[in-house]
């Protein structure tokens, strides 16, 4: 009996493991859906399946039903109402900056690693800028979400620096189940979802499936309509004897996005502002630019930026779990995935200009006002462009970035009892091995200051009556750039983890080493140009497959990382905390600089120091948190995209050092058995200690970070109706490290509300009506990163992302 009960707690190693998850899922999903969150198993990061009360940091599970109420466009509308998450969700359905509590980051998960069931969506960081969630989206086959920050789920499998997200699938059971979801919303979004699970055979193997297919010309209509959909399933095979179990997972995903960048809004006010036709400007993307094409030295070469981004390919893996006796277990994960990937997106401005401007001030902007007559004419006609009308010049950067991943896993767990405490001591190791391409052209074009812009042609006659091409189909020269880029990584690491307790005391200590290594290739590209006074179009002669010039480099590091936490059971309904973890991250290896005899510079270490002390405390109708914690971040390689003096948006490292402090508050009270009301509340006093680049940063504030943040929510049911409110407050920030433009708070709204027929035999239908930003805020998320710290308050415009606008979705689920 106790070699089985063992077996069980193996399962939970790191993150996600099914067999805890399945044994403890009919006792807790009904607290989970409650908010009874003291009762709530947590299994990812740890050797032993774990309430939440009962683990030495703070944590955070999110259910199903949760879950799919929150899922409206992406990863940003789960993450944002849990605490110590900062998340940004205006650029659309992919691409979500997410930063934690403390540590400076633009986003794209680079302190917390994005898992789904244990195994990492990509194992290396860095060898492109693409977040970990173009890869996979949420459907109704997610059981829950857990987030654990710190302590020892740093050190298991991937590791991590700050924290660990963990999407865990739904897996089958005895019961065979069923539900299919239609999901309407305005500007002609259409989504169908399923998830279906059940027994295979009377053999304890069983399947669960997963999917979506979606359209949409939204959120923001542009006139580019993105589709897609995605497959996900698992086999789950439980042993005869109880001894363990072995799962297989697939994923298989081709899909289509829009991509959102900051835009010209007022200086003042902040608002969008009108266009030429007199109706505020949401978007400076346009169909229009579909299929934009031009001649080049190596043929002709034809944008795909109406595909967005898009990724396509997928992922397989396996899990194994098996009690091997002795009080000895073993957990196996292995995963290999393959993407084509995509991120085509529109730039927020020429980056020379980067605002609306009048035909008289663009041709004096560029010098060549002089040059004779001007004409503008919209592309491909000889329709003149009306004279009061403004003109928008932009970038179109168009990234290929195929990935290629294989991770693995092994981990033997010893179970003894010493004393009066019981030990899970982990040994394990970690190996992955990474590819990724990232081969960029940006293609300079000039359009009219409207939504869906139409593209507008410049042609200049001389005294001579020559005509000068300053325009053709829109596309204008020089700002025409190539790089090519491959990079590959292999990490490897041995970690040690002892996970005790006793009737009052829990006790975490852990180790891990780590070495990477990193191979940087570059490939040259050449630009020719003709005359370049002035540069205009027809001077233009660009290399879009590159000069065949490598640049080749390699790098390597190891790292040590330890971790140690506590909690001590004061009372059954009071327990007090405290963690500290030394936890490291390999910077970025596409921001590793060549010297000019082509040697990569250095490649160090960046390392995070955290320490938390907390308690947390349970009553029949509330439950809460209360934790202060700090943060130290050192060496940090920040890589930035900004724009330089021929507007081509290039990588720049700045290394900066860090620290912060401040306090979190979470609770949840059941005012009644049918209304629940939930809170968070994070305050982060934060500054920069070490700036290379610019000492003048120093005590700083750091930049996109608030430093105060606030979720709640209030839910109610009756009988058969259902209302959920969610509230989300997003305090004042800075949009640089300068420091020079502060953005104003906001708050987000968004309704969920629902009526419930059920049929008998789990047969129910649920009608709903979800509204995201109820309220139509225009609260702004950041100015323009790649204007970095040269953007400043006080001009005409201020380039800067809103939160999308207000959207309504109806959807019709049937659970069968």
């Amino acid at each position: 009996m106790k070699k089985l009960l063992l077996a069980t707690t193996i399962s939970s190693l790191l993150a996600g493991n099914a067999l805890a998850q399945d044994n403890a899922q009919a006792d807790t999903q009904d607290a989970a859906e409650t908010k009874k969150d003291y009762e709530q198993i947590v299994v990812t990061g740890t050797s032993r399946a774990r309430l939440v009360a009962e683990t030495p940091q703070s944590t955070t599970s999110m259910g199903a039903q949760e879950v799919a109420k929150l899922s409206m466009s992406s990863q940003a509308d789960v993450l944002r109402y849990v605490p110590g998450i900062k998340v940004e969700g205006g650029g659309g359905e992919v691409a979500t900056n997410l930063q934690v509590r403390g540590l400076p980051s633009s986003g794209q998960f680079q302190f917390t690693p994005l898992l789904y069931d244990g195994s990492p969506t990509l194992s290396a960081f860095g060898l492109n800028s693409s977040a970990y969630d173009v890869y996979y989206r949420n459907d109704l086959g997610i059981e829950r979400v857990e987030f654990v920050r710190g302590g020892v789920s740093n050190l298991f499998g991937q590791g991590s620096v700050a924290g660990v997200i963990n999407y865990l699938s739904k897996k089958g059971t005895e019961l065979s189940e069923s539900t299919v979801q239609l999901e309407l919303s305005d500007n002609n979004r259409k989504r169908i979802d399923f998830a279906t699970s059940g027994p295979l055979n009377e053999k304890g193997m069983y399947y669960a499936m997963s999917g979506f297919y979606r359209y949409d010309e939204g959120p923001i209509d542009t006139g580019l309509p993105t589709e897609g959909y995605q497959l996900r399933g698992n086999i789950h095979k439980e042993f005869d004897d109880g001894s363990g179990y072995f799962t297989i997972y697939g994923q298989a995903i081709d899909d289509e996005v829009q991509f959102f960048l900051p835009l010209p809004l007022d200086s003042q006010s902040r608002e969008r502002v009108a266009g030429n036709d007199g109706r505020e400007v949401e978007s400076t993307q346009t169909f229009y630019a579909s299929g934009l094409s031009y001649d080049t030295a190596d043929g002709r070469y034809r944008t795909p930026i109406e595909e967005g981004v898009a990724t396509r390919g997928g992922s397989i893996s396996m899990e194994f779990s098996k009690d091997l006796g002795n009080d000895y277990s073993v957990l196996a994960r292995a995963k290999y995935a393959s993407y084509d990937h995509q991120f085509n997106l529109f730039l927020d401005g020429d980056g020379i200009i980067n605002v609306p401007e009048t035909q008289s001030e663009y041709l004096a902007n560029r010098g060549i006002d002089d040059l004779g007559a001007a004409e503008f004419t919209y592309a491909g006609t000889d329709v003149v462009l009306p004279e009061g009308d403004l003109l928008f010049a932009n970038r179109i950067l168009d990234r290929d970035r195929p990935a290629t991943d294989f991770s693995s896993e092994l981990n033997v767990v010893k179970y003894l009892d010493v004393g009066d405490f019981s030990h899970s001591i982990t040994v394990g190791t970690f190996f992955s091995s990474a590819e990724a391409e990232d081969n960029n052209v940006i293609t300079r074009y000039l359009g009219e200051f409207n939504n869906q812009a139409r593209l507008v042609d410049l042609t200049i006659t001389d005294a001579d009556d020559n005509s000068v091409i300053v325009s053709q189909n829109g596309v204008t020269g020089p700002g025409i750039s190539f790089s090519d880029t491959t990079i590959s990584a292999r990490r490897t690491a041995f970690y040690i983890a002892d996970q005790m307790q006793n009737d009052d005391w829990i006790i975490d200590v852990g180790l891990r080493w780590e070495e990477i290594d990193g191979t940087i290739t570059r490939e040259g590209s050449e630009t020719v140009v003709v005359n370049d006074d002035p540069m205009l179009y027809e001077d233009l002669q660009v290399n879009v497959t590159g000069n065949g010039l490598l640049t080749h480099g390699k790098v390597d590091n190891s790292e040590l990382a330890y971790s140690i936490a506590a909690l001590y059971k004061m009372a059954d309904n009071f327990n007090v905390y405290a963690n500290y973890s030394r936890g490291f991250f390999f910077p970025e290896l596409r921001g590793v600089a060549f010297n000019p005899n082509g040697e990569p510079g250095s490649y160090e270490s960046e390392i995070v120091k955290q320490a938390e002390i907390g308690a947390k405390f349970f009553f029949n109708d509330f439950i809460g948190t209360v934790a202060l914690f700090k943060t130290d971040l050192e060496d940090r390689r920040s890589v930035d995209f900004v724009n330089d003096e021929n507007g081509v948006a290039v990588e720049v490292p700045v290394f900066q050092s860090t620290e912060a402090y401040g306090v979190e508050l979470v609770g949840s009270y059941n005012i009644t058995d049918d209304l629940i009301f939930d809170a968070n509340f994070t305050y982060t006093d934060h500054e920069f200690t070490e700036y290379d680049s610019d000492p003048s940063v120093i005590g700083n504030e750091l930049r996109r970070k608030p430093k105060v943040m606030f979720n709640s929510s209030l839910r109610y049911t009756l009988d058969d109706w259902d209302i959920s409110f969610y509230h989300n407050y997003h305090g004042k920030n800075y949009t640089n490290d300068a420091n020079s433009v502060e953005l104003d708070d906001f708050h987000v709204f968004r309704l969920d509300t629902g009526y419930t027929w059920e049929f008998g035999q789990g047969e129910r239908l649920r009608a709903s009506i979800a509204v995201w930003n109820l309220f139509d805020s225009d609260g702004i998320t950041e100015g323009s990163p790649r204007l970095g710290n040269s953007q400043t308050a006080g001009e005409s415009y201020f380039v800067g992302r809103p939160i999308l606008p207000r959207r309504v979705s109806l959807r019709l689920r049937y659970d069968f």
